[in-house]
């Protein structure tokens, strides 16, 4: 299933994409896309549901697709041909940094370039969206806890990231940094997660273009070790890296500016389109 939030924000009604592209309205059935409505069990309920029995509407703004997310969590590093394009050596173990949940926007809403920045950056990422409590889970068992997967844009601010003191928190965390869907697309149409084609265009012209082939520790791995330091919950995101041709690793670095407009999608789980602004 494709599952998704329709609506002015903060406005949203849950939603799925039926075979015919036709947005179809789920908000008698479940409160929103979040919590247990995207449990196993919530999940196979609106399964069950009949598309066609279910009201149309009209297509409008794609909000987030998913909803009550507590957690925002990235992996760094994780392809070996983007730790490469960086001079970055690959880590012993997952790098995790979290991105505040107040940067998640809609796929296409437009990114606010936050005041002061220099070198604002993109960067495509799988995203895997938690569909039940995962702690101490086995990397065999991971996918089970696993509700869907979802595109993920980690805008990041390299010079706040990186270039001043401290974490990365605060080049990744900037309002609108965290556009998500604009699907939760449910496991079942995943194959296999670690061979997916990801791509990224500036004004047209492509800077990213790779596979999740290259992930140096896929989801599975991932899901189980995060779950190892802390509870995973339904809602929770993790943005599991990108591939390279990220601004910061081309010669001379090449960063977004007020007018841009960047396209991205991943094979099987749609595509965003964002106009960047500048944020006063």
């Amino acid at each position: 299933m494709k599952l998704m939030r329709v609506g002015e924000a903060g406005n949203e009604k849950p939603a799925l994409l039926d075979a015919d592209g036709k947005i179809r309205d789920l908000s008698g059935h479940v409160a929103d896309i979040g919590g247990e409505a995207i449990s196993p069990a919530g999940l196979a309920k609106i399964a069950a549901i009949d598309p066609k029995s279910l009201p149309e509407l009209a297509p409008g703004r794609i909000g987030a697709c998913v909803a009550g997310t507590g957690k925002f969590i990235c992996i760094g590093l994780n392809f070996s041909d983007h730790a490469a394009e960086t001079g970055a050596t690959v880590p012993p173990e997952p790098v995790i940094f979290m991105k505040a949940t107040s940067a998640i926007v809609g796929p296409n809403d437009t990114v606010r370039i936050p005041r002061g920045s220099e070198k604002t950056d993109w960067e495509v990422e799988l995203g895997v969206v938690i569909g039940k409590t995962a702690k101490y889970v086995s990397e065999a068992d991971a996918l089970d806890y696993v509700a869907g997967y979802c595109v993920s844009h980690d805008v990041s601010e390299r010079a706040f990231q990186t270039e001043r003191a401290g974490q990365w928190t605060k080049g990744k965390s900037c309002d609108t940094f965290g556009p998500i869907g604009p699907w939760l697309v449910t496991k079942d149409e995943i194959a296999d997660p670690q061979n997916l084609g990801m791509w990224l265009k500036v004004n047209g012209q492509t800077m990213q273009n790779g596979s999740s082939k290259t992930m140096v520790y896929g989801v599975a791995h991932v899901v189980a070790y995060l779950s190892q330091f802390m509870s995973l919950h339904p809602g929770d995101v993790i943005s599991t890296g990108t591939p390279p041709g990220v601004g910061m690793g081309m010669k001379p670095p090449q960063y977004l500016k007020a007018g841009d407009v960047v396209e991205l999608g991943i094979e099987g789980l749609g595509t965003q389109k964002q106009s960047f602004v500048a944020d006063h």
